[in-house]
């Protein structure tokens, strides 16, 4: 598998994080604009430390990830976080072990690992426990919670189902559903996968939410994903845009998942040539396109 689907994957998110950003919570457009500057936040950022820390060992290790974290955090290169990742992060600058720094209880059910575990798709296989119990481990930087943990389990599944060629997305959210263990998430992706084909992602988000909840959030991006072969990239991060609540986590998600789908050739130019700080996003997805191992 060529470089250019990891890279696009994490480019894509790139795209959909700094178009919907400037929408979040915000009530829905009557039209979507396109701002004349994309400016990524703690989705891409956290992505890209990821990046970064693979990059350096060669390998997914928790402690190096959770150290790019807090460089990057130190450095005051994290904007817009969540209230456990913001909380994590803190911890960790403290001095406290990567593993125990994580937000606990219900507010911990939030989508800020989700956002970030793209890269691991490269590295991980769902079907190993081994690898399972390494992607848990690293969601648990920032989120001790089983549900967060299956929404980063969900996208990194979704996201090595699309870097096939040949994949029908038709299918998209069931095989995904398939390879997750019993939970909220993996009961809303089923009751997603029954509605019917004309459904919008604005009408899932009207009817199940599509706020910071990672059970809200993570089905919503795969749904809104799951028509990148029958809509171009740009029509698919713009439905997940105007689903309104968490749009940048959200529109991220969804590009992710649809970058690894089309490839850098299928990435709106238009849209690229408005990312702020595109060089360093895309050195770094570059660099770590070199060592990623597309499924």
């Amino acid at each position: 598998m060529s470089p250019d689907r990891i890279f696009a994957c994490i480019l894509g998110g790139a795209i959909g994080d700094g178009w919907g950003r400037p929408f979040e919570g915000r009530p829905r457009p009557a039209q979507l604009n396109i701002p004349d500057k994309l400016f990524v936040s703690d989705d891409t950022q956290m992505t890209l430390a990821t990046c970064e820390a693979v990059v350096e060992t060669g390998n997914v290790d928790p402690e190096r990830i959770a150290a790019r974290f807090v460089a990057w955090f130190r450095a005051r290169k994290i904007s817009g976080m969540g209230s456990s990742t913001l909380k994590a992060l803190r911890d960790l600058d403290f001095g406290a072990h990567w593993a125990l720094s994580g937000a606990k209880g219900e507010r911990a059910a939030g989508n800020g690992a989700a956002m970030r575990v793209a890269p691991l798709a490269f590295l991980l296989d769902p079907g190993n426990q081994d690898d399972r119990r390494t992607l848990r481990d690293v969601c648990r930087i920032t989120h001790h919670h089983d549900e967060a943990y299956v929404g980063g389990l969900a996208v990194v599944a979704a996201i090595r189902l699309a870097c096939n060629a040949e994949y029908d997305f038709a299918h998209l959210l069931a095989d995904v559903g398939q390879q997750l263990p019993d939970s909220q998430v993996r009961d809303r992706i089923e009751q997603l996968t029954s509605l019917p084909a004309e459904v919008t992602p604005a009408q899932v988000a009207d009817r199940f939410g599509s706020s910071g909840f990672v059970v809200e959030s993570v089905p919503l991006a795969i749904f809104a994903a799951s028509e990148i072969r029958r809509k171009p990239f740009i029509r698919v991060v713009g439905d997940a845009i105007l689903a309104e609540g968490d749009t940048d986590t959200i529109a991220s998600m969804a590009g992710q998942i649809a970058g690894a789908a089309v490839g850098a050739a299928g990435l709106p130019g238009e849209l690229l040539t408005k990312l702020a700080e595109a060089k360093e996003i895309t050195d770094i997805a570059q660099a770590f396109s070199a060592v990623g191992k597309a499924p």
